[in-house]
């Protein structure tokens, strides 16, 4: 059996507990970058990669130099992060000057926070990558062959984590745009009713005129609802 530091363990633990945790997808993210610059002691600040609207950005993070780093790769669609995105393999980068001609806007960057290397980690879920982990450290070559292989058991792990969060978050907002459906529905047929016995209406006739008032006064037929429920009447 692997002899894995006590750190380690208990990142793997935490892990475990965000997959059963009912969190927003933020926090788990936050909580992933957080527990990622635990575990690696060399890592000062951690972003995580993820694609929103088409673009990659980094909806979390830890420290305070991984942000800006990140979006120097995004807006020059070129850098450590996005290569682990893009082609699902780790990428180590044990002196970051020495990629000043392949990445110079990542160097750039990396330089004037006082990076000095990184490791980025592809978030893997089967063969779909869902984002990259990327650690950075203000020493050269921080991050040793020990550190990349615990890394890449602690970015299988996120990854399942982050997984349950977004497919979590996405069931929570269908949950919630199921109940408000419910409630404008409720509203607007007990409108309908008020309008139909008072008016002596058909519950067509009666929508109709909730729609009428709607297109009149420039508001959504559920605000007219709600009007005639709590008034008898129509605006």
């Amino acid at each position: 059996m692997a002899d894995y530091p006590d750190d380690l363990l208990e990142s793997f633990v935490a892990l475990t507990q965000l997959m059963v945790n009912e969190e927003s997808l933020v926090e788990t993210l936050e909580r992933v970058a957080g527990i990622a610059c635990r575990v690696v002691a060399s890592c000062e600040s951690a972003g995580i990669t993820l694609e929103r609207d088409g673009q990659p950005a980094t909806p979390a993070f830890a420290g305070n130099s991984a942000p800006a780093i990140d979006q120097a790769q995004y807006d020059s669609g070129r850098g450590p992060c996005l290569t682990a995105f893009q082609e699902h393999r780790v990428v180590l980068v044990p002196d970051i000057a020495e990629v000043s001609d392949r990445w110079p806007a990542f160097s750039r960057l990396a330089a004037h926070h006082g990076i000095q290397s990184s490791l980025s980690l592809p978030l893997l879920t089967k063969d779909d990558a869902l984002g990259a982990l990327n650690l950075y450290a203000s020493v050269l070559d921080a991050f040793d062959e020990n550190v990349v292989e615990l890394g890449r058991l602690f970015g299988a792990q996120a990854a399942v984590a982050i997984s349950n969060a977004e497919v979590f978050s996405q069931t929570r907002q269908l949950t919630q745009n199921l109940q408000i459906a419910l409630e404008t529905r409720d509203v607007i047929g007990q409108a309908k009713g008020i309008l139909m016995s008072e008016r002596k209406l058909t519950g067509d006739e009666a929508f109709e005129l909730l729609r009428r008032a709607s297109q009149r006064t420039n508001v959504k037929v559920r605000d007219v609802a709600d009007q005639v429920v709590l008034t008898g009447e129509l605006p």
